[in-house]
């Protein structure tokens, strides 16, 4: 697996679901019960942040800032810096906090949580967009190895069951807890 590859292309579909974000959308609700729409893009921007911090500097602090403005703009353009950062050519670990992660596990890991989320986003704007099969399966492996059991219920919830003949989209999302992530 590229897992630059697999980021790259994690932003891409993400752009897209963003790109619906309208003017006065950012209260509405979220596939993550938790936040609005608006606190959603604050923590895409977070993540983003984060994988930028880790690509330029090697290390990832552990204290989120907020975007001001439009957070969809805020977005766009920390996701391009996060490109231009990835095509750089990055280091081969990053410290979060003080323990070393190779860049490759920490944008295989900010993959999944974009894409992720910008499935919850084109939701929460009425636009739902499939996040394509193969990226799907890719992310789906990556998930697998990644959330574990103290995860859930904090970071993840529990996992849906989907019938047998779901796609790896479906099983990607049910895997994260999100429900009515595939047709009956």
């Amino acid at each position: 697996m590229n897992c630059g590859e697999l980021l790259e292309r994690s932003l891409a579909y993400a752009l897209g679901s963003v790109a619906g974000v309208g003017s006065g959308s950012l209260e509405r609700g979220t596939p993550c019960a938790e936040w609005d729409l608006g606190e959603l893009l604050g923590h895409l921007d977070d993540s983003l942040d984060a994988l930028h911090e880790g690509l330029t500097g090697g290390r990832i602090g552990l204290t989120p800032g907020r975007p001001g403005g439009d957070l969809a703009c805020a977005f766009r353009t920390r996701a391009c810096a996060v490109l231009g950062a990835w095509a750089a050519g990055p280091g081969e670990r990053v410290l979060v906090g003080e323990l070393p992660l190779d860049v490759r596990v920490m944008a295989a890991v900010g993959a999944v949580e974009i894409a992720v989320h910008g499935w919850d986003v084109a939701q929460a704007c009425g636009r739902p967009r499939p996040i394509p099969g193969p990226l799907a399966a890719e992310l789906l492996a990556v998930a697998q190895c990644v959330v574990a059991l103290e995860d859930r219920g904090v970071r993840f919830g529990a996992p849906v069951a989907v019938p047998l003949h779901a796609g790896p989209e479906a099983r990607l999302l049910a895997f994260l807890g999100r429900r009515d992530s595939f047709p009956g």
